[in-house]
Parts: structure tokens; C-alpha cells; sequence
């Protein structure tokens, strides 16, 4: 089997955490998050693990990509094997969280993580022993929110009482770079769409890199409109209609059919947040999910 190694920059000058080593207990710690949404003010908090400060991540591929064997794993500096979503932390401070990039604009293999394999590595999902595709690119960088789990079996009755997907919160960078899989960026979250798909609430939050060049001058929801004028309709087009050519009805969309603003978005990370953490201190059952 070929592997290649390659190191790249976490996404900041922080921590990534260490909470998943053997005999090692794990600790939840707190962090403040303000937002307002729908007229309410409200103080929540982020979790996160206890963490040793890592400047750096390395990805391993093991296996050819597009076949069926291919794995992109998450090594410390230490070259240990860590898990996408649950060692590498969620926020990073002042509004900007870690995005872990699974397909990259402009392709469509439909890699994501592996969540019930061991150290969660990032996989091209399959149907039916075959490699998926989308039927055509995505049009943006995507990913997942680390440390942020859509609890099955909580119904939200703000969509239609759908159900979480049971995966972690998704992403749509809007940047103009293409990135690679198993890149970690600094993203700041802009809106958040809340689709259904076959029942199951899949949020997917908009957000932008904060290198890209259009960064500063994109904030909420109403910017985006904006500097990136169509991009939201579009996104919501994309995921509503991909599934069509493969004879399945369109997805839903809720919350009115709109992209809710960057406090909603707040929101929705630290409800996800909150659910990972019961998860991860097994209060909620795991079923097949690795927590490690």
C-alpha cells in the first residue's frame, strides 16, 4: 500500500487537544460564547478538551486515492495518530473557529470522516461496496466544524422537529482559494442553512477563510449578499438539487427557506458543541460512532 506523509499548519498559534490518550482522563473545559438570535440575548458555552499546545498536524494518506482502501489520517507532532473530530479543537477565539477541509472546491469525490473507524480518518464515502461522486463539483471548499455532533435523537423544533444527521456540523468555505483535503483553516461562520435531507437536519454553515482576500469585508449574513452576490441562493440550489440525477427527490430546506444570520449560525455551533460533549462523556449513547 503507497502512503505519503506531508505536514501542514494547523489552522492557528494554539492547542489542539490531547484528550483521547490511553489511562489519560478526559476533561470538558468551558469557554464563554455570546450571541444574540431571534430577539434573544443569551451567554452559552463552547466545550473543549484539556490540550497540550501542537503548532502542528500532519496528514497520511495510506492507500490510492478514489479507491476503495484510501485513508487521509490526523498525526500529532509527536507523529501519534489523532482524530479529526474530536482532538482538534472547535474555536479559537473572537468568532474564529478551526474548519477541517474534506472536499475541496471544484471536485466531486464525496470524501468525508470516517466516523466509526478509529482516529476518525477522512474517506471517499461509499453505497453499496462503490465509490460516491457528486454528479457534478461542488463549487466551494467543504468540510466539517470539529467537536460538533448533530444529536439523532434530538428533534428541533425550529426545523420542522427533524432530527440530527448524526454526523458533525458541516461547512461551506465561500473563499476563492481551492484547498486540500485534510487542510485545517481559521474560518469565521456568516450564515447557517438548515437542510433536510430524507428526514434528517443537516446544518450547513457558510463561512469564509480568514486569509481569503474578501475576509474583512464579510461579517453576517447580509455581507455575503454582498461581496458574493448569489452565492447563498446558490448554495442552497446545490444541495437541494444534487441528489435529482440519481432519481431522489429534491432535499428540504427550513427556517423559511433562507440563510439565517451569523448569531443563528452562533448558535447552531454551540448546540452541536454541547451535543459532542455529551457524546464524547458517553451521556449520550455512541452506537457505531469512534470516539476516539
Amino acid at each position: 500500500m503507497a502512503t505519503a506523509s506531508r505536514a501542514i499548519a494547523l489552522a492557528s498559534n494554539t492547542m489542539t487537544a490531547s484528550c483521547f490518550l490511553p489511562k489519560t482522563p478526559f476533561v470538558l473545559k468551558q469557554r464563554a460564547l455570546g450571541f444574540s438570535g431571534g430577539g434573544r440575548l443569551s451567554k452559552r458555552l463552547l466545550f473543549t478538551c484539556n490540550a497540550i499546545y501542537k503548532p502542528q498536524v500532519q496528514i497520511k494518506e495510506e492507500g490510492q486515492p478514489e479507491t476503495l482502501d484510501y485513508r487521509v489520517f490526523f498525526l500529532n507532532d509527536s507523529s501519534k495518530k489523532i482524530s479529526p473530530w474530536h482532538d482538534i479543537p472547535l474555536q479559537l477565539g473572537n468568532g474564529v473557529f478551526n474548519f477541517i477541509v474534506e472536499i475541496p472546491k471544484e471536485s466531486s469525490a464525496k470524501m468525508e470522516i470516517a466516523t466509526d473507524e478509529p482516529y476518525t480518518p477522512i474517506k471517499q464515502d461509499t453505497k453499496k461496496g462503490k465509490l460516491r461522486y457528486y454528479p457534478y463539483n461542488i463549487n466551494w471548499n467543504y468540510g466539517l466544524l470539529p467537536q460538533t455532533w448533530e444529536d439523532p435523537s434530538f428533534a428541533n423544533s425550529e426545523v420542522e422537529g427533524a432530527f440530527g444527521d448524526n454526523d458533525p456540523v458541516d461547512v461551506v468555505e465561500i473563499g476563492d482559494k481551492r484547498r486540500n483535503i485534510g487542510e485545517v483553516l481559521k474560518v469565521k461562520p456568516l450564515a447557517a442553512l438548515a437542510m433536510i435531507d430524507e428526514g434528517e437536519l443537516d446544518w450547513k454553515i457558510v463561512a469564509i477563510s480568514l486569509d481569503d482576500p474578501k475576509s474583512s469585508l464579510v461579517n453576517d449574513v447580509d455581507d455575503v449578499d454582498k461581496h458574493f452576490p448569489g452565492t447563498l441562493t446558490a448554495i442552497r440550489d446545490w444541495f437541494r438539487d444534487y441528489k435529482i440525477p440519481d432519481g431522489k427527490p429534491a432535499n428540504k430546506f427550513g427556517l423559511g427557506n433562507k440563510a439565517a444570520n451569523k448569531d443563528y449560525a452562533l448558535k447552531i455551533i454551540t448546540e452541536t458543541n454541547e451535543s459532542w460533549a455529551k457524546l464524547v462523556k458517553r451521556t449520550i449513547p455512541a452506537g457505531e460512532l469512534s470516539l476516539f
